[in-house]
């Protein structure tokens, strides 16, 4: 709900005019009866006449002016004070705060700083899944209570995830599913990759669950592969769990694609080889430690060598790809 744009309604926009235009038209007639004797004598003497200001009462009317409406017609200097507008335009501004902003609102303005779908929004747009979503909610129920529990657990994996996760566990954020765990991780942007590393390598069952939540329909082959890092980081060395990763990538992207594979002749097997080829490529045309860069022509040669069924259009799309976009697992 926090990043969804709230909308006045038509008719209470409306109201909204009317009753702008009559205030105004209240205080033009008051005006003409308090003046109107002057304004005669002061014609009479040749004086100079002041002419009353128009206002605009259609669709672009001026917020200040509804404000002063509302208010009787007094002047407020500064910041609008967002308890005289209406509910679904004070939740507007303040749902593009982050937390700490909004905590500070509420100081000020206690009905929507803490209103309810604010949090929740906040919630939902900074951990997009978790298992007491789907749930029917107790009495008493608070988002902003549910966002300080989600805070501290994402701090406390991010020094030590086992801890972190069965914190999630006893606050009855998440159970102990691999498929809510890895939709968890796989939602939240909010976990240090070093520990979600550390967990995934401990925990194989949800390592399966998260590479199959990608999907890498119709993505040609580095994206897919930049895309698989972006959510699951590459170990900084050569290892059985980037092996594991690579096995796994490979499985899945041929599973997305079946006609790509049969019009190209991959394999998983074939994929990996590729895989690891492009993982090269990156460091050799990114590292600023590698003065002969590896042309695209030793490229194709050196991949030919080890997948036979690929074509060298097809490995020089892949070169050019790293070429143009960069690493693959930055």
């Amino acid at each position: 709900m926090g990043q969804v744009l709230w909308r006045l309604p038509p008719r209470q926009q409306q109201q909204l005019q009317e009753d702008l235009a009559d205030h105004l038209a209240d205080r033009h007639r008051e005006q003409q009866r308090e003046g109107g004797g002057g304004r005669r004598e002061q014609a009479r003497e040749g004086g100079p006449q002041k002419r009353l200001p128009q206002h605009c009462h259609g669709p672009g009317t001026d917020i200040y002016q509804l404000l002063r409406a509302r208010r009787g017609g007094k002047e407020q200097h500064g910041f609008i004070d967002l308890e005289m507008l209406p509910p679904e335009l004070g939740i507007t501004i303040l749902s593009y705060l982050n937390a700490t902003d909004l905590c500070l609102a509420g100081c000020v303005w206690q009905g929507l700083g803490h209103d309810e779908y604010l949090w929740q929004g906040l919630c939902k747009s900074t951990w997009g899944h978790c298992s007491i979503y789907n749930r029917r909610l107790p009495a008493g129920f608070s988002y902003r209570r549910l966002y300080l529990q989600l805070d501290e657990g994402s701090l406390t994996f991010n020094a030590n995830p086992q801890e972190g996760i069965r914190y999630f566990m006893s606050k009855g954020i998440l159970v102990d599913h691999p498929t809510e765990l890895a939709k968890f991780i796989f939602y939240t942007r909010r976990l240090n990759w070093k520990m979600l590393r550390i967990y995934l390598d401990e925990r194989r069952d949800v390592l399966d669950e998260l590479v199959t939540l990608h999907n890498f329909s119709n993505q040609f082959l580095p994206n897919a592969l930049r895309d698989f890092f972006r959510h699951i980081h590459a170990p900084e060395e050569r290892g059985e769990y980037l092996e594991t990763l690579i096995t796994k990538f490979s499985q899945r992207f041929c599973t997305c694609n079946p006609a790509l594979v049969r019009e190209l002749g991959l394999s998983p097997d074939a994929v990996s080889v590729l895989c690891y080829s492009l993982i090269l490529l990156s460091i050799d045309l990114t590292s600023p430690h590698v003065k002969n860069k590896m042309s695209k022509r030793e490229f194709i040669r050196n991949t030919r060598r080890a997948a036979h069924n690929v074509s060298d259009d097809f490995v020089g799309h892949l070169y050019d790809n790293i070429y143009l976009i960069g690493h693959v697992a930055a």
